[in-house]
């Protein structure tokens, strides 16, 4: 990036390489260690804490939720209970789609600056998919009117409801069950209901939200209930606030990572990077890192040795685009799948060095792939499978998104 570009070599950024402040690789991994609640000495007490601490949990896959928030809690026995109370009792964590057009569950206060820093402009396209592909295909049948009558009628019936599935919306707007073609003409023409497609349109415009699963903790079939109200942020205020919050727990990252995780363009990252004043660095990588004023210095708490067992799409192992510096690229064919998600992994000091599953009897098993650590290691991940095993309770959990080493361990 030139000098004189928008992005963000602002005042308070270093202008040449050689002024900039070095973070390597270990302090990076320090930094991860205290910041993502992993170290022993820095684990929350609460779920409330772990999401604000990692600004978002990765909710496509539910289990994960769970999963990522036990890892990081000093006492995990109630981890089930806990989660299930602030999402559904006292709503303090919310579970609404966010970057990439991914479903996340987030702070309930963070919710206003992810409706408006990310949403509306995911919902917007969400909304003129469905009408091009509602319309297109109906022979004049279904009209943008006619959807406003139907989501409206929805609506209302979710209101007196309070929580219902998509089945039980049927029953009081039969409408819903309507059919029409996606993608008509290409090879990903499917017949779709537009329940389905609406519900989904819905929630990315912060109108519904997911409430209680249909089954345990596991299942990934939902209620819906209407979203509470929450102010209309500004998108460049939304942005950086965003954009702060996550370098606060994050940084150093690189731009790339930056538009990877928030799904924005470049133009956008940018400018929010300037609003935080963010500060450029050197990495051990040769790339440059950015990373808010106040979080130049490195920790003052020196990091104890530790051990994790994370699930798959765990919000640090998926948290920034460049790899490297936590995941060796040599053990990345056992543990992601072909679309890019990572599966459950073992994690020593700061580095991904195995994966784990369960067992048909919901044992936890797990295997290094860097034996790097010797018997400390060993001792500390054994440790953590059993404490990971004793939370679990037997309960069986299988990732929605499996990869070639928790298949093989799952047996």
């Amino acid at each position: 990036m030139s000098p004189t570009s928008t992005g963000p070599t602002s005042p308070t950024s270093p202008t040449s390489p050689t002024s900039k402040r070095h973070i390597g690789d270990a302090e990076r991994r320090a930094r991860l260690a205290l910041a993502h609640r992993l170290s022993p000495g820095a684990r929350a007490t609460t779920p409330q804490e772990v999401a604000r601490s990692l600004v978002a949990l990765h909710g496509t896959d539910p289990a994960t939720v769970y999963l990522a928030v036990g890892a990081r809690l000093a006492d995990a026995s109630k981890t089930v209970a806990a989660v299930e109370a602030a999402l559904y009792e006292d709503r303090s964590l919310v579970r609404m789609h966010g970057m990439r057009h991914t479903v996340f569950v987030f702070p309930a206060e963070l919710a206003a600056t992810v409706h408006a820093s990310t949403g509306l402009a995911v919902a917007a396209k969400a909304r003129a998919g469905l009408l091009k592909d509602m319309v297109g295909g109906s022979e004049g049948r279904l009209t943008a009117e006619w959807l406003a009558e139907v989501e409206g009628s929805a609506l209302a019936a979710l209101e007196r409801r309070g929580q219902a599935t998509v089945a039980e919306l049927t029953v009081d707007e039969p409408r819903l069950k309507e059919r029409f073609t996606y993608g008509r003409g290409t090879r990903h023409e499917s017949p779709q209901t537009l329940s389905s497609r609406l519900m989904r349109v819905l929630g990315v415009e912060g109108r519904v939200v997911r409430g209680r699963p249909l089954g345990s903790w596991t299942s990934s079939q939902f209620r819906w209930a209407v979203a509470p109200p929450h102010p209309e942020l500004p998108l460049a205020e939304a942005q950086s606030e965003l954009l702060g919050r996550w370098l606060a727990v994050c940084g150093p990252a690189t731009e790339a990572d930056l538009k990877w995780w928030t799904g924005w363009k470049v133009t956008d990252v940018r400018k929010a990077l300037a609003a935080t004043e963010a500060v450029a660095v050197s990495l051990d990588s040769g790339a440059t890192g950015y990373v808010l004023p106040g979080l130049l210095d490195a920790p003052a708490e020196e990091v104890e040795p530790w051990a994790a067992l994370l699930p798959g799409l765990d919000p640090t192992a998926m948290g920034w685009q460049e790899r490297d510096w936590y995941c060796p690229p040599e053990l990345r064919a056992a543990l992601f799948d072909g679309s890019g998600n990572i599966g459950p992994t073992v994690w020593w000091n700061g580095r991904i060095v195995g994966g784990w599953a369960q067992g048909a009897g919901g044992e936890v098993v797990w295997r290094f792939l860097d034996e790097s650590g010797g018997r400390a290691a060993a001792r500390a991940v054994t440790s953590e499978a059993e404490r990971v095993a004793a939370w679990l309770g037997g309960v069986r959990v299988t990732p929605r998104f499996r990869t070639p080493l928790e298949r093989e361990l799952a047996g």
